[in-house]
């Protein structure tokens, strides 16, 4: 995995600072870890899209007050209206220690029974998991195109001793759905047999009698 390196200053805590780094069009951030005191700092709003405005995770480099860090970006905060960044929290990382993160989940593949009229249904889009360090993963990725109507994929098609996930491995990810079009046809099947009244027939029925 290809780390994102970013540059950032040193920034003080509090809100007025936070404030002023967003006039300035940086986002307030704030580093921790188990071996090291919070590190409060700020970085070019523009310089984080690459890390947040993607289908893939990423580990990041910061650079600040001459050190690098090694971290993962653990939360954002969006303004309300303008969906900017305004807050985010980087999490340090240590080797040889397990770390809780959500990586993406992406579904390669148009599956058979879709193109037999069948329906996709997605259950997840990430995954919460927990690894090392080194076994940090981009992305999961699951290939659906020979699935049929009926068939789908579970967590345990993604199971990996490197990995621990926070759901049973018999969660279902993907499946395919007979298309709802289905229904409609036997409900006109039972509207031609008078099983199921046209709406207004009673109505009609009414204005004769008059």
């Amino acid at each position: 995995m290809q780390a994102i390196k970013l540059d950032a200053k040193p920034r003080t805590p509090g809100k007025g600072p936070a404030r002023a780094a967003r006039r300035e069009k940086e986002v307030p951030c704030i580093l921790y870890g188990h071996t090291m005191e919070s590190l409060p700092f700020q970085v070019v709003e523009l310089d984080m899209r690459p890390l947040i405005y993607t289908d893939e995770f990423h580990r990041v480099e910061i650079t600040v007050g001459g050190e690098t860090y090694d971290c993962i970006l653990k939360k954002v905060d969006y303004h309300p209206v303008s969906d900017r960044p305004i807050h985010a929290d980087f999490q340090m990382l240590q080797a040889g220690e397990m770390i809780t993160l959500t990586v993406p989940l992406q579904i390669v593949g148009l599956s058979l029974g879709q193109r037999n009229g069948g329906s996709p249904v997605a259950r997840q889009n990430e995954l919460s998991v927990t690894c090392l360090p080194k076994d940090i993963p981009d992305h999961f990725q699951i290939d659906v195109t020979d699935l049929d109507i009926g068939d789908s994929i579970h967590l345990s098609d993604l199971a990996d001793d490197k990995y621990e996930f926070d759901l049973p491995l018999d969660a279902t990810l993907f499946f395919v759905q007979a298309a709802r079009e289905e229904e409609v046809e036997e409900v006109d099947e039972l509207d031609e047999a008078g099983d199921v009244p046209e709406v207004g027939d009673e109505e009609e029925e009414d204005e004769s009698d008059d």
